[in-house]
């Protein structure tokens, strides 16, 4: 068993870049969101808005990596200790979505001009929870899943029913693959054992016991 294995088999992230901006006693609250996949990655984000708003006060940041969210970073950059960016992070991790599913693959980048109204820690805790909350709002999300991807070898003259028979009983079916002497239909499930198992009785059904799936690879997908 490969112990490094992710166990996670569905997460949500974003579909593109956002920003959102809040003022709060006067100080700019311009909160960017980015879907990142490296740590490397969102150091770069970090970096190209360092240089764009040179002139604001802090660039706190909040990333969460992963599809089970091993990698989890915060940067206070300058704001008192743990009033920007554990609160942004928290935001992140406990944010509730209607599938069930967490966020991940997300960087939070809170730039902030400040206003001259010193807010005190506790309104800070909140100003940056509220940014980065907010801008969640706003933004579109994506959910993820890890699909096990089976193969259905197929005359020339079925595969094209499989295709349709499939899709309309609601799987994922994969560019086919068209051989000289037959036809490699591909098919993404969950990736669990009973998703597995529920698509193997349907394919008995479908070709009347004939038809033999093989695994092939897994791999994460975005659930457009």
């Amino acid at each position: 068993m490969n112990t490094n294995e992710s166990v996670a088999t569905s997460y949500t992230t974003l579909r593109g870049d956002s920003v959102h901006e809040l003022e709060i006693k006067r100080s700019r609250f311009i909160t960017y969101l980015y879907r990142v996949e490296s740590e490397a990655a969102a150091r770069e984000h970090i970096a190209a808005l360092r240089k764009t708003h040179f002139d604001a006060r802090h660039h706190c940041t909040a990333f969460i990596l992963g599809p089970d969210r091993m990698t989890q970073r915060s940067n206070d950059d300058g704001e008192p200790s743990g009033t920007a960016g554990i609160p942004m992070l928290d935001a992140l991790a406990k944010r509730e979505l209607p599938d069930g599913t967490q966020l991940s693959d997300i960087l939070a980048v809170v730039v902030r001009y400040f206003g001259g109204i010193k807010l005190g820690a506790g309104g800070l805790v909140r100003a940056y929870s509220e940014a980065v909350s907010t801008a969640l709002d706003h933004a579109t999300l994506l959910p993820r899943q890890r699909l096990r991807i089976l193969t259905l070898p197929a005359a020339h003259a079925s595969a094209a029913r499989y295709e349709n028979e499939l899709r309309a009983a609601g799987y994922q079916v994969e560019p086919t693959q068209w051989q000289a002497e037959s036809a490699l239909v591909h098919i993404g499930i969950p990736d669990t054992p009973e998703a597995a198992e529920e698509l193997r009785t349907h394919v008995a059904t479908l070709t009347a016991g004939a038809g033999e799936l093989t695994a092939t690879e897994t791999r994460w997908v975005d659930l457009i």
